[in-house]
């Protein structure tokens, strides 16, 4: 270390506090990075790595990028999952100083990210903590740029990451978790009851840990520590985040990771956007009704009251759309508040966050006019309740210019009139600029250097720059200070007592700027609770009134909410792919699921609009609990706990697991985990597996749903025709087909449900839309007629074994056969006859 510059002794010594980050190290006007991590650095975002001697030690790898486009290459370093460290110089270099102050002043993880170009402005960037053992977990996630902060218990933390989706998870030291997220393990000490106590205690401004509503233990240390984890990287006061909300599923509809996938919520199962539903539901204006729209869509309410009230609020906005339009246009005025403040509350907000936050308050100001003066009286009684801001607006506007820059290096963004000292700062500099004009002049006019001319750079300060040329007509008391190519440059007496009375002069007008700047940033501090209810309030209005808009202009009904346990909609729709299809095209069904006729069994051709419908009920059920209106004529629902879906392949061979254990996996989760208050969408069970056992685990499947005391709501559609048969066995059980029209060029897929059975299957018509070779279709439709005569063929001619049993395998069977038998009253030719007949059921041939 002896024989290191000073710079890189000041970089050892920061960088050993952060050996889990790369650490970019402000050197002037570059981030720079040196030995591991300029070679890693080099290689992620492809930038040149150079090496350079410091002192007496070997030369040092080094690799930099500009401070003006940091953000960017900090964005690839964190979502390549690296951690950031971003160490800062502290003061401005002084003469005879060797070295300036520097720190790290934030660490950016993939799960703390707050730098507003790097985040999405409608999605929620969570981090997780995880504590527990033996089926029992404390769970707390946050998202460090709202300052939401949720706490609670699960049996099952995996299923809570699919579906909250974490950028990073914080866990214990030798902890492992198998799970593709980015992890961060944290000393075991961290995870100290006490320790967790007292980190909560300090940050909510406490005295017991029981006004927080955390009870277990394990609550309590997945939240301290997170919070101790957060404040660690940020670097600074989370005075955003105020509360920590209790998580419980109870509380919410649940949704796994493969139903969210399957009704493709979020995205389109290709990873898509446009095509989701959410991409279809979503008219929100503001960042934060955007949000809360994907956490209605990931936490869907059960308690039948708040979903009325929901639904109640959307009503009020729908009967009352003339205003919605008016709101709309207000609401484009209104910035991201909740993460406005959020960076205020950690000191990082810019001049424009600020000024953005001041015509937001005005923005809002005509909103309440608007709607106070409306007839929207729910809402009204919510506005009053949000406390008067105009005195921050107009505090801001008194002390920032109107259009402000980004950062606050740029300077000059203080109104006039704010500081006296300021304004005769700034006096001197404006002179100072007229001065060098002067100056330049005078000093062409003296020396008869036409070319002369006056500059500044940060190295040198301000000089003369006269071309070569012309060096024969410099004056004596011109002092060289620098040689170019093709110029030099000089100072004189007068230019350099001229920089040190201005330079002396800006560095205050700095000074002072980000002296009044960073105390209107503290005052605004002590408003966080007011801009905190501001940023919920329009976030709700934005949401209510959004989906007010998708039901007028969409022809959505307001559902019913009903504790019975029934499905019943009126011509539904499904709300994505009605927007695809020309207007008038799409084809409505309804349903009826109620306890007589609880299971429906589906059946027709592929193509004809089955796994349509399927997903068409489970999004009227899961938008009805999110307290939208829904793609329907009429819609009673009753109150549904869970979505099940097992819909299309799925192989998931990153973890070499079959299409078929794939499918396995899938229903045995809802064979396991359904109650009656769930909907159950299965499409074609037992399609990754031969005939006979397809078709006898989905007769299993059905009738495991028929036999139970309290059977779920079932929607299940098949290929496998024979399937319907078990409508006569279960009275809660009934068929249903989706129509087909035949003609001699083919079948025209008329996209309606009924009561009834499909007689066949129209694959080979599939096939033959599909654009099959003729000579394929010709040959399959011969080799089609000659197994149909065969009896054997489970398809038209099901053994008489397989109805007796379906379920019963070989040796059931064998032994079933061998009770009938009186040894005493056959001859020697039947006893041969018997064993052979059982040769052929111990082979699978039941005939």
């Amino acid at each position: 270390m002896s024989t290191l510059t000073p710079l890189l002794k000041q970089y050892h010594s920061i960088k050993k506090k952060f050996q889990d980050a790369i650490l970019l190290f402000r050197v002037g006007d570059f981030y720079e990075t040196f030995y591991g991590d300029a070679e890693l650095s080099s290689k992620v975002l492809n930038i040149t790595l150079t090496s350079r001697n410091h002192g007496k030690s070997e030369r040092v790898p080094l690799a930099g990028v500009p401070v003006k486009s940091a953000e960017t290459y900090i964005s690839r370093l964190v979502k390549s999952g690296y951690k950031v460290a971003i160490c800062e110089q502290l003061e401005e270099p002084q003469k005879g100083k060797k070295i300036v102050d520097r720190d790290v002043i934030e660490v950016i993880t993939p799960g703390t990210i707050t730098i507003p170009s790097l985040l999405d402005k409608k999605t929620n960037i969570y981090i997780m903590g995880i504590y527990g053992e033996n089926g029992r977990y404390g769970l707390a996630f946050a998202d460090t740029s709202t300052g939401e902060f949720y706490a609670g218990l699960t049996e099952d933390p995996i299923i809570e990451i699919q579906r909250i989706n974490p950028q990073e998870i914080v866990l214990r030291e030798g902890e492992s978790i198998s799970i593709d997220i980015p992890k961060t393990f944290l000393d075991e000490s961290i995870f100290n009851f006490s320790f967790c106590e007292e980190v909560l205690k300090k940050q909510f401004n406490i005295h017991t840990i029981q006004s927080l509503g955390l009870e277990d233990e394990k609550e309590i240390i997945a939240a301290g520590s997170l919070i101790w984890y957060i404040s660690d990287t940020q670097r600074a006061n989370l005075s955003h985040i105020k509360k920590i909300t209790h998580y419980s599923n109870s509380d919410y509809m649940f949704l796994d990771k493969s139903t969210i996938r399957n009704l493709e919520i979020f995205k389109k199962i290709d990873g898509s956007y446009e095509g989701s539903l959410v991409s279809s539901i979503d008219y929100t204006i503001t960042p934060m009704g955007g949000r809360l729209l994907k956490k209605y869509l990931l936490f869907p309410l059960k308690n039948k009251n708040e979903i009325k009230k929901r639904l109640n609020f959307v009503k009020e906005f729908y009967d009352n759309i003339s205003i919605v339009y008016k709101l709309r246009e207000e609401l484009k005025n209104i910035q991201d508040i909740e993460r406005l403040t959020g960076r205020i509350a950690t000191s990082k907000a810019n001049p424009r966050d600020v000024y953005s936050l001041a015509l937001s308050i005005d923005a809002f100001g005509r909103i309440k006019n608007l709607l106070l003066s409306s007839n929207l009286e729910i809402i009204k009684k919510e506005i009053i309740d949000i406390e008067e801001l105009d005195f921050i607006s107009k505090k801001i506007k008194k002390t920032i210019i109107d259009s402000p820059p980004v950062s606050i290096s740029d300077g000059n963004f203080i109104k006039e009139g704010v500081s006296s000292e300021l304004d005769e700062l700034r006096n001197i500099s404006r002179n100072g600029k007229k001065w060098l004009i002067e100056f330049e002049k005078r000093e062409k006019e003296k020396t008869g250097i036409s070319s002369l001319k006056v500059g500044y750079n940060t190295v040198f300060g301000y000089y003369i720059e006269v071309t070569k040329s012309n060096l024969s007509l410099v004056p004596n008391h011109y002092i060289r200070k620098q040689t170019l190519t093709n110029a030099e440059r000089f100072i004189t007496d007068e230019l350099k007592n001229f920089e040190e009375k201005i330079l002396g002069a800006e560095e205050k007008i700095k000074k002072i700027e980000l002296e009044i700047f960073s105390n209107l940033r503290e005052e605004l501090k002590e408003e966080i609770d007011k801009l905190k209810s501001l940023s919920d309030f329009i976030s709700r209005i934005d949401i209510y009134s959004s989906f007010a808009l998708l039901a007028y202009e969409n022809d959505y009904t307001i559902p019913e909410i009903t504790e019975e346990n029934v499905i019943k909609i009126k011509d539904g729709r499904h709300p994505v792919v009605e927007k695809i299809l020309p207007p008038g095209d799409y084809i409505p069904n309804s349903t009826d699921l109620n306890e007589e006729e609880i299971i429906h069994i589906i059946t027709g051709p592929n193509m004809a609009g089955k796994s349509t419908y399927l997903r068409q009920v489970a999004l009227i059920v899961l938008l009805s609990q999110i307290g939208s209106f829904v793609p329907a004529k009429e819609a009673k629902i009753g109150v549904v706990d869970r979505i099940f879906t097992r819909i299309g392949a799925s192989d998931d061979l990153s973890r070499g697991v079959s299409t078929f254990l794939a499918e396995m996996n899938e229903t045995s989760v809802i064979l396991n985990n359904v109650s009656e208050r769930s909907l159950v969408i299965l499409d074609e069970i037992g399609r990754g597996t031969s005939t006979y056992d397809g078709l006898a685990i989905a007769w299993a499947c059905v009738e495991f749903f028929a036999k139970m005391v309290k059977p779920p709501k079932v929607l299940f559609a098949t290929h496998y025709h024979e399937l319907t048969d078990i409508e006569s066995y279960y009275k809660n059980i009934v068929n249903y087909t989706v129509d087909v029209k035949e003609s001699e060029e083919g079948i025209i897929f008329l996209r309606k449900l009924r009561k009834g059975k499909a007689d066949r299957s129209y694959g080979i018509e599939v096939a033959k839309l599909a654009g099959l070779p003729e000579s394929v279709i010709r040959r399959a439709k011969e080799i089609l007629k000659d197994l149909e005569k065969d009896d054997r063929v489970i398809y038209h001619h099901p053994p008489k074994y397989f109805q007796v049993s379906l379920f019963k395998d070989e040796r059931d069977l064998i032994l079933e056969r061998l009770k009938k038998i009186e040894p005493e009253k056959i001859t020697p030719i039947e006893a041969l006859n018997i064993l052979y007949e059982l040769k052929k059921i111990s082979k699978g041939d039941y005939d």
